[in-house]
C-alpha cells in the first residue's frame, strides 16, 4: 500500500482502469547513498500507449515552494521513469499530474508548466465513472478497498443521505 490515503487512491484508480502502477519509485542513485527524490506514482497503459506520472499532495505549502518542489520531482521523473520499465515499449510523452486536496486553480491552472487536478474534481471522475457500475454486477474488487468504499457510497447514497437528514 502507498504511505498515504491519497496515493493510495490514485494509485488504485489507475490500476483500476488498466494501467500498471509503480509506486514511491526511488529515482537517481547517488554514488553516496541515497537519491535524488523518490516519485509517487508513476502509470502505464500499454494498450492507450499512455505514460502519466502523478504527484499527489496533502500539502498546504506556498505555492512558490511547491513549484520549487515539484518541478524538481517532474524533472526527475523525466529524466529517470524511460527507464523504469525495461522491455516495455514507452511513448515520448509523459503526463505529469500534480493532485492538491488544498488548492485552487483560479490563479494557479499549472505547476512547473503540469497538469493541476483538484482532489474534487478526481472524485468526482471516479464517483461519475462508478456511478453506473452496481455492486451485485460490477463490483470493484476487493484489492481496491478505497474505490470499493466508494463505488458503495455511490451505489447507496440516496438512503445514506436521505436517513441522515
Amino acid at each position: 500500500m502507498a504511505n498515504n490515503f491519497l496515493e493510495q487512491l490514485v494509485a488504485e484508480w489507475y490500476e483500476y482502469q488498466g494501467y500498471f502502477v509503480r509506486r514511491n519509485v526511488p529515482v537517481g542513485k547517488r554514488t553516496r547513498g541515497g537519491y535524488e527524490c523518490e516519485l509517487d506514482i508513476i502509470a502505464f497503459d500499454p494498450v492507450k500507449r499512455h505514460l502519466a506520472h502523478i504527484e499527489p499532495s496533502m500539502d498546504a505549502e506556498s505555492w512558490e515552494k511547491r513549484e520549487r518542489s515539484f518541478r524538481k520531482k517532474f524533472d526527475a521523473g523525466l529524466k529517470h521513469i524511460p527507464g523504469l520499465f525495461p522491455g516495455l515499449d514507452l511513448p515520448e510523452e509523459i503526463e505529469q499530474i500534480a493532485i492538491f486536496a488544498f488548492a485552487s486553480r483560479v490563479n494557479h491552472p499549472t505547476l512547473a508548466g503540469r497538469k493541476v487536478l483538484l482532489v474534487s474534481d478526481l472524485m468526482r471522475e471516479i464517483m461519475e465513472d462508478l456511478g453506473d457500475k452496481k455492486i451485485a454486477s460490477a463490483a470493484v474488487p476487493e484489492h481496491h478497498p478505497i474505490l470499493r468504499t466508494l463505488q458503495f457510497v455511490v451505489e447507496y447514497r440516496k438512503k445514506v443521505f436521505d436517513t441522515l437528514r
